[in-house]
């Protein structure tokens, strides 16, 4: 296949990606009307139309949405190959962009993403919090996070944690009004401030556990919040209880400032891993970070 047919279709992904001739020109360093005689030229080799022209915009035909599905991991592929062998002879530079939740972002990201870009100055981070599951590949994300070790296929999951433990919290304040359950039937007379998962749509029913008996409780409440920290900040007020991470209320609970119930009924899942593509393992930027990520037992159980 001559070179230049090899141009034209790197030149193609481009414009499917930026969905315009001018921002595809910019990038490519060439001007506008000669990138659209080059996809008109490659069109008519191709006897396919690729492209679909209008006056304010450009958008992939069928055909072009497989042909760009077939080459756009290829071609990211080869930039990635050849980024990391410059890299070789570098330090590691570059923007990587995280998704994951506040809660993680705050007790266990941070603490450790701190260290990394003090040692790598040339690395720039991006966290981005939310309780969607986000497609990080669609969204151009470096790293997303999830709960347990089970990700998408062609992804690679590292351990952030060893486990996550969730607790039933509620403020002296309550309790002093509101006796204490002693069964999960109780939570049924209490009120809680709870949360919605945009994945579900519907409000987060708290997954309890004792031994192998595992039940799913509905508690109800006048709140109802889209973030862990807005929950805590509820029930720390009084206004009923919560189901949350332990460390992000252990501190609440040593002073006195939440109480725990039902601790026999408090589970323990899998912690939080992050993972990434399969195939941007080898940007020397990513492993750097994802390094710095991963869970130590001897670093982390000692903080």
């Amino acid at each position: 296949m001559p070179r230049r047919y090899y141009d034209d279709l790197f030149s193609f992904v481009t414009i499917a990606r930026e969905g315009s001739f001018t921002r595809a020109a910019a990038q490519l360093g060439v001007s506008q009307s000669a990138l659209s005689q080059s996809m008109k030229a490659l069109e008519q080799r191709m006897g396919l139309r690729l492209l679909a022209r209008n006056t304010r915009s450009i958008a992939t035909t069928d055909v072009g949405d497989r042909l760009l599905a077939m080459l756009g991991p290829r071609f990211a592929d080869i930039e990635a190959e050849v980024a990391e062998l410059q890299s070789q002879q570098q330090r590691p530079a570059g923007t990587i962009r995280i998704n994951t939740f506040d809660f993680v972002a705050e007790y266990i990201l941070w603490p450790r993403l701190e260290a990394v870009i003090e040692q790598f100055p040339e690395i720039t981070v991006e966290v981005c919090t939310d309780y969607a599951l986000t497609d990080i590949v669609a969204s151009r994300f470096d790293i997303g996070v999830r709960l347990g070790p089970a990700v998408e296929q062609d992804m690679i999951a590292v351990a952030l944690q060893p486990e996550q433990r969730m607790v039933i919290v509620g403020a002296p304040t309550y309790f002093a009004d509101n006796p204490a359950p002693t069964t999960p039937d109780d939570l049924a007379r209490h009120q809680a401030a709870n949360l919605r998962l945009p994945t579900r749509g519907a409000i987060y029913a708290w997954e309890l556990a004792r031994g192998d008996e595992e039940i799913d409780v509905r508690v109800p409440g006048r709140l109802v919040f889209d973030t862990l920290y807005q929950i805590r900040r509820a029930v720390r007020r009084g206004y009923g209880l919560g189901f949350l991470p332990i460390e992000m209320v252990a501190s609440d609970i040593e002073t006195g400032v939440l109480q725990t119930t039902l601790d026999d009924w408090a589970p323990s899942w899998p912690g939080h891993y992050l993972y990434y593509p399969s195939r941007r393992q080898s940007s020397r930027a990513l492993h750097t970070v994802v390094d710095g990520l991963r869970y130590r037992a001897a670093r982390d159980d000692a903080s």
